[in-house]
């Protein structure tokens, strides 16, 4: 898998890593020990500088949603570059009216409008920029252990002290429980009680609110706090009591859509009885690498800002030709049924290799999309340090992966492939992280 270390030369990671400490921000965080720069890929595969190939198991922060250098996609882009490269919003942009149409067609959100950005992060502070103007509160709803970007906006909004650096906010922002449904007051419940519980606190909480909530925002499934996710139907219950109060939902689908999830499209579906939420926002996977990011809404929320605005990247021709190629691939060739498929014997494999593990509290996830958390053996106390241990052991087997986490650590192992995943390479990753993982129990 690794391709050996012939033509290694130790010292072309470490030069580039000494002049990225040199301009770079101290928390401009890097991965490994040593850190790596890739400098191509292909497939599900990625190289190093030093010529060492690797399965990547992470795909970018769950961003080459398809493969590394799709034909379709490196295509399109060429072919556009090649034309005009640049021209704003405030042109008329075949690509993104393209794009456009289908996204909002694949929403479910009727009479659908679609801003385009440039990342998850500037479409999350896009949605709420719309909730709170729309709704003309301030106040927003958010769920424990959530992450949506880095923002001033959206940091005010992240329920993961790991990824707030500042307590400073334009927003009044409420957290709810449920998004972790495996830890916390209502963990010892079954599934349907932890819903009514959840309900219960969210109804409490809005009677002690003064003024009208804008909006609840939620990922389906956690990403940066670890890849949880509450029981199916807990954002259901929760719209029966937001929708009489006119409070909007948003669903952040930036690491959830496209399919990932394999048993559905969209994250959100997952609890489809409350039909479609107010407004999604997705980036990430569509632009399998460029740089895509947008908000879905229904016309009355999209068309309430009465100031002028525009978008200079954000719809840039060329991001939306290989966005419009990359969504041709994933529905051409069902990625999402794959993604269901080999994702579910990824996680049957995953949870074979941790069993008997102390290191390893749970195994959790939906299609490709999959996570390890890591504890101190014999104890419920998150380790970072097994963490490490496996991430440093995985890359040295040949396959790349990723951290999160809440409670201020990452000890939760991150795994997400490109959708195009085969069974074998699935196999040959578990392999290596079982491998990793037995490591870690025994370094703990």
């Amino acid at each position: 898998m690794s391709g050996g270390r012939e033509g290694e030369h130790p010292g072309v990671h470490r030069a580039l890593r000494d002049r990225h400490r040199a301009v770079l921000p101290d928390w401009l965080a890097l991965y490994y020990d040593e850190p790596l720069e890739l400098t191509h890929g292909e497939g599900r595969h990625v190289w190093d500088a030093e010529g060492r190939r690797y399965l990547d198991f992470f795909g970018g922060i769950l961003t080459t949603m398809t493969a590394h250098a799709l034909p379709e996609v490196t295509k399109a882009v060429a072919e556009q570059a090649g034309r005009v490269l640049h021209t704003s919003t405030l042109y008329l942009n075949r690509p993104m009216v393209e794009l456009a149409e289908r996204v909002a067609a694949l929403s479910g959100i009727p009479d659908a409008r679609v801003f385009f950005t440039t990342s998850g992060t500037e479409a999350n502070d896009a949605a709420l920029l719309l909730a709170t103007a729309h709704r003309r509160s301030n106040q927003v709803l958010a769920m424990r252990n959530s992450y949506h970007g880095r923002s001033f906006s959206t940091v005010g909004i992240t329920g993961n002290r790991t990824w707030s650096p500042t307590s400073l906010s334009p927003l009044q922002t409420l957290y709810v429980h449920g998004g972790v449904r495996s830890r916390g007051p209502f963990a010892h419940l079954d599934d349907a009680e932890f819903i009514e519980a959840c309900v219960a606190d969210l109804t409490d909480m809005l009677g002690q609110t003064r003024g009208e909530v804008a909006a609840l925002i939620a990922e389906p499934v956690q990403g940066v706090g670890g890849f949880t996710s509450p029981p199916d139907g807990l954002y259901a219950a929760f719209r029966e009591v937001l929708q009489p109060n006119g409070i909007l939902w948003i669903s952040d689908e930036v690491q959830t859509g496209w399919g990932r999830t394999g048993d559905h499209f969209w994250g959100w579906q997952a609890h489809g009885a409350a039909g479609p939420p107010d407004m999604l926002t997705f980036a990430k996977g569509i632009g399998n690498g460029m740089s895509v990011g947008g908000v879905v809404a229904r016309a009355e929320i999209m068309n309430c800002l009465d100031a002028n605005s525009i978008s200079t990247f954000g719809g840039s021709p060329v991001t939306m030709a290989a966005a419009n190629a990359n969504l041709g691939h994933l529905l051409e060739h069902d990625l999402q049924s794959n993604a269901r498929r080999v994702g579910g014997l990824l996680l049957e494999r995953l949870r074979a290799a941790s069993a008997g593990l102390g290191v390893v509290r749970e195994v959790r996830g939906r299609g490709l999309m999959a996570g390890i958390e890591l504890v101190v053996p014999g104890t419920d106390t998150p380790s970072p340090e097994a963490a490490s241990v496996v991430l440093e052991a995985a890359r040295e087997g040949g396959v790349l992966i990723g951290k999160g986490g809440g409670h201020s650590t990452s000890s939760v192992l991150r795994i997400a492939p490109p959708l195009t995943l085969t069974v074998e390479e699935a196999e040959e990753g578990a392999t290596v992280l079982e491998r990793a993982l037995r490591a870690a129990d025994s370094a703990m």
